[in-house]
């Protein structure tokens, strides 16, 4: 004898009060209970011992509307092949292959136990009486012992005319009186015995008009039961009230899922398409909002057979367990005269009854309740009684009603085996003209060892990752973190990344900016290319430029910028690669303002970037230290030095070699070595070119015409206007190039052409041109040769709208500071 046919053979007999101590073991593969479990119950009574269960050859599978995959049409992405790819509808196939490999291995993580649930219904016609409910509910006690859980199901509890079905204003006062008669029932004296452990105690109570559903749970499982959810779906008067519809409630018992619904569906004998649609909407509509959090954990735990992923609700075929049961109102086909019917239910003969019993034709048709099985009909009919009696209602003042089992209990499981039925019969109390139904069931509750949940879920998903990552792309870069090291003015240093496609599929990547930002790396980098496709085993690189030009420079001075970034490397279809560039940036006196140049005695170089080291190793309050930029003064002394007669002075380009070695000689405080002159002028005009602010503001600029008889004046408001440190430098340019001028007839320059600003100026002239545009312009913006001077926004200033005007009056200024003593 296997395990599981052991088991089968001994769970019955041994059926203790409470939930037995877990067990590992497999599951039982089709449990039974003993053979008289079915036997009729009355006189008569020669129905099947069989569980009649609901199929049809061709009908599709379980709730196969659920069955599909519901994506977004907005979520679908077209290829440039034309290809429909939809990310939504791709996670949700993935995340059903894990559940269904879960689940195809629980028994390796799952103990399993044997639990009984009662589950009652009664229709009571708006009565009630303070009477003892125990033959109903506690009527299989001695035999089954007490159940673990109990579910009861009233309709009816509110007549259903139109003020309560719209108002529900007694519906919440008879759901109390209800419950506290099913809580005293159940804990009351005779029950307990006194034990704390045999009381119950209520989990969830929802009502809605005349139905309610309450379930209670043995005290000592408490602790096991959570995610207790419920809903209610009304499909009444208009498709929507109360008077007809279903209440239910959700929860997890240990590691199982169950889901109970009390129904009241549509009325009259002949109505049977109404009570099928009525299931439908129930059906479909019921919705349990449990959490994101709950929805993972119980497709971990292989308990749910569908499921939306990305939501947080979970429907009727999400759960392992289902019961369903209330006033269903299937009646006996009328192909039997309603005579015929009364005759034969009074005389207990079923057989003929339950053939033509309406909800045993429209499930084995496969119209409802496709999947769920009802255990044999082995009790007279339930519906219509005289209340107060035992009597079918055959009064002459009432219509006479056909027999019926309008009220019926149905289950559907996951797993057909973890459910047996071991009573299922009816309860003799009388206030009501329906009879209340009542089932107990024994079922095979999952408890889950999650350390080995655990170790199933890796497998699961390292085989899945396996296979993922051989059909997605696949590379791998060199390097992802690039230390550029040092990096000085305007020099551009590119390091490269080799990218080489090591998976086996096309992998095609780009660069994309970081969230909340549009570029996709900072201004001094520039990337080459920025995507790109490869098949399997090719490479490329991908080129990272440094250059540091002279608005990050200035960025760089003045601590509003530092050479660090982090870089996107998307792979489509794949992961993203995060690449690091930094750099250390060599100070520069190139970049910066002439007004801080001047408080460092010491190389800039050795000045930190880090405001609070410098302001820790110079005093930046006191006043400053030289008159004009060290660098300034270097650099137009080297040319003194070494000739003011060079010919075509200021036109002739320096050696590049020499204008860098030069550039760092001013930075680092080294002496020059025997550079050209042409060197020396260039680095002087790039210097003056590059400084962080203008020599002489825009609002210096005359905008008046100058004559003779007020340009004495207009000098001296000139210079009065002028701030110190740039009123020294203007001073010590403006003498360098007249002693320039003194050379002229070596050199080439003139005094004319010097300060002349005209289209097409060429020679000495357009190196001076130069000058004074780096004294007359901001930062990048040059005067040029058309005359255009911009204002801090950059636009183009009202008062010097009319450019050439501005140009003769700059050129007349410098003539005569040139040509004059006036300074």
């Amino acid at each position: 004898m296997t395990a599981n046919q052991q088991i089968a053979a001994n769970q019955y007999p041994a059926v203790q009060n409470t939930m037995p101590i877990p067990q590992q073991h497999h599951p039982p593969s089709s449990p039974r209970p003993a053979a008289d479990a079915y036997s009729p119950n009355t006189p008569g009574g020669g129905t099947s011992n069989r569980v009649v269960r609901a199929k049809t050859p061709n009908s599709p599978s379980k709730n196969n509307s659920a069955g599909i995959i519901v994506a977004s049409r907005a979520a679908d992405e077209e290829t440039e092949d034309g290809r429909i790819r939809n990310r939504e509808a791709s996670a949700k196939i993935r995340d059903a292959w894990i559940y269904k490999q879960i689940r195809s291995r629980q028994d390796e993580f799952t103990q399993y136990k044997q639990g009984r649930v009662f589950v009652g219904t009664w229709n009571v016609n708006a009565k009630g009486k303070e009477e003892s409910l125990s033959s109903w509910l506690c009527a299989d006690w001695h035999q089954h012992g007490p159940p673990d859980i109990v579910v009861v199901g009233f309709q009816e509890i509110v007549d259903l005319n139109a003020v309560n079905v719209a108002v529900e204003n007694k519906s919440a006062t008879r759901s109390q009186f209800w419950v506290e008669k099913i809580r005293s029932t159940l804990n009351s004296r005779q029950n307990t015995l006194g034990d704390p452990t045999r009381t119950y105690t209520e989990l969830a109570v929802k009502f809605l008009v005349g139905l309610l559903v309450c379930v209670f749970v043995k005290a000592p499982h408490k602790p096991r039961v959570k995610y207790v959810h419920s809903d209610s779906v009304g499909v009444g008067v208009m498709g929507m009230m109360g008077n007809k519809g279903g209440v239910t409630i959700r929860l997890q018992f240990y590691d199982s899922t169950l889901c109970f619904i009390c129904a009241h569906l549509a009325a009259h004998r002949e109505n049977v398409a109404g009570r099928n649609a009525d299931f439908a909407n129930v059906y479909t509509k019921i919705s349990f909002e449990i959490g994101h959090e709950a929805v993972q954990e119980v497709i971990k735990l292989g308990s749910m057979s569908q499921w939306a992923m990305g939501t947080s609700s979970v429907g009727v075929p999400d759960h392992d367990l289902v019961f369903w049961f209330g006033d269903l109102n299937y009646r006996v086909d009328e192909s039997i005269p309603t005579e015929r019917v009364m005759e034969l239910s009074k005389a207990g003969m079923l057989e003929e009854l339950i053939e033509h019993d309406q909800l045993n034709i429209e499930r084995a048709a496969g119209r409802v309740f496709r999947d769920f099985e009802e255990g044999p009909l082995g009790f007279k009919p339930t519906y219509k009684y005289q209340p107060g009696t035992d009597l079918y209602e055959e009064r002459p003042d009432k219509k006479l009603r056909a027999p019926a089992w309008c009220d019926r209990i149905l289950w559907l499981a996951q797993e057909p085996g973890h459910v047996a039925q071991l009573n299922y019969t009816r309860s003799e109390l009388n206030v009501s003209d329906h009879k209340p139904v009542m089932s107990t069931f024994l079922v095979t509750i999952k408890d889950v060892i999650l350390a080995k949940r655990e170790g199933v879920y890796r497998d699961v998903m390292k085989m899945l990752d396996t296979y993922e990552n051989n059909s997605l792309p696949l590379v791998s870069l060199d390097r992802i973190n690039l230390d550029f090291g040092e990096v000085r003015y305007d020099q551009r240093v590119t390091l490269p990344i080799v990218i080489t496609n090591t998976g086996q599929v096309v992998a095609q990547f780009r660069l994309v900016p970081k969230i909340d930002e549009v570029e996709l790396c900072k201004s001094w980098i520039t990337v080459a290319p920025t995507y790109g496709m490869l098949i399997p085993g090719e490479q490329t690189e991908i080129e990272m430029t440094i250059t540091i030009d002279n608005a990050t420079a200035h960025r760089l001075n003045t601590s509003q910028e530092v050479l660090d970034d982090v870089i996107i490397l998307r792979l489509e279809n794949g992961r993203d690669y995060y690449i690091s560039v930094t750099g250390k940036y060599a100070r520069s006196c190139f970049g910066m303002s002439v007004d801080e140049l001047v408080l460092y005695t010491d190389p800039i170089r050795e000045v930190p970037l880090d405001p609070i080291l410098r302001a820790k190793k110079y005093d930046l309050n006191s006043k400053a230290a030289m008159c004009v930029p060290k660098e300034l003064w270097r650099i137009i002394d080297a040319i003194y030095e070494r000739g003011l007669d060079e010919r075509d002075l200021f036109t002739t380009t320096g050696d590049p070699d020499e204008v860098y070695q030069i550039r760092e000689c001013l930075d680092t405080g080294a002496s020059f070595e025997k550079f050209s002159v042409h060197s020396f002028a260039e680095v002087l005009t790039s210097f003056l070119s590059n400084l962080s602010s203008p020599i002489i503001p825009i609002t210096l600029v005359p905008t008046l015409d100058i004559d003779a008889q007020n340009i004495q004046m207009f000098t001296r408001k000139f210079l009065e206007d002028m701030l110190p440190v740039p009123y020294n430098v203007f001073i010590y340019i403006i003498s360098f190039f007249r002693e320039v001028l003194l050379h002229e007839q070596m050199n080439r320059l003139s005094p004319p052409k010097v300060a002349r600003f005209a289209d097409g100026v060429t020679d000495a002239s357009f190196i001076f041109a130069i000058f004074l545009t780096i004294l007359c312009a901001f930062k990048s913006f040059r005067i040029l040769c058309n005359c255009l001077i911009l204002s801090q926004t950059g636009n183009v200033d009202d008062s010097v709208r009319a450019g050439s005007s501005s140009r003769g009056n700059m050129q007349q200024l410098m003539l005569h500071f040139l040509q004059t003593n006036s300074i």
